[in-house]
């Protein structure tokens, strides 16, 4: 399996990464900044510079061909402006669906988050209102397609401790944390499991095992 990940210097994608690299599987991350590069290299990621605000679909499709499957863990940031929220959370992900379906690649997954279909409620903070409907706004947008065979998933708020490899994954979980370790061990899991096409899933810490969590999504 090829995976290329947007978004690759995040901190769940590193540590996907150096999940597929041992594995023995190829990887790449995209990035913005060339200095990010020995920080995948190091996790054992091909790393490609592209930013995802300013390419074209056609440049991107370049970057997916031969692709196995791809995975938009890409995100603005918490510190960054309103317009970063609509241009990347939303933007960039509904690009990266249009170059991965360009490159034939049918295989995607959206790491999202949770609330997101919903309204955000009164006295949310502005900025993570905004992220909050950005993101809701990609889910819906990759949703809709059928030339994907999209899984999204969205965690619940993500620690770094140390992971447990117990969580719970379903289509409603409830609202509680996950660590970015755990996130990046079921995110394998999704890859490989074709029968999670189609999912729209919720992830917190919990005590079922990544891998029968991952197969009893599956159905």
């Amino acid at each position: 399996m090829r995976v290329v990940i947007a978004g690759g210097h995040g901190q769940v994608a590193l540590r996907l990464e150096r999940l597929l690299a041992a594995r023995g599987e190829q990887v790449a991350g995209i990035i913005r900044r060339p200095e990010q590069a020995s920080d995948l290299q190091a996790a054992g990621a091909a790393p490609v510079v592209c930013d995802l605000e300013s390419a074209t679909v056609g440049e991107v499709a370049g970057h997916l061909k031969a692709a196995s499957a791809v995975v938009f863990a890409a995100g603005a940031g918490a510190g960054s402006q309103f317009a970063r929220k609509d241009t990347v959370d939303r933007g960039a992900a509904v690009m990266f669906a249009d170059a991965a379906e360009a490159a034939g690649v049918r295989r995607f997954v959206m790491v999202s988050a949770m609330r997101v279909d919903q309204e955000p409620s009164e006295g949310t903070d502005p900025g993570f209102a905004a992220y909050l409907r950005a993101k809701g706004a990609a889910d819906a947008d990759i949703r809709a397609r059928s030339g994907l065979d999209w899984t999204i998933l969205r965690p619940g708020r993500l620690t770094n401790d140390p992971g447990t490899g117990l969580v719970t994954l379903a289509e409603s979980t409830g609202r509680a944390d996950v660590t970015r370790d755990d996130v990046a061990a079921v995110l394998v899991g999704l890859l490989h499991t074709p029968g999670t096409a189609r999912r729209t899933l919720e992830l917190i810490g919990g005590s079922t095992p990544v891998n029968e969590a991952v197969a009893q999504a599956a159905g």
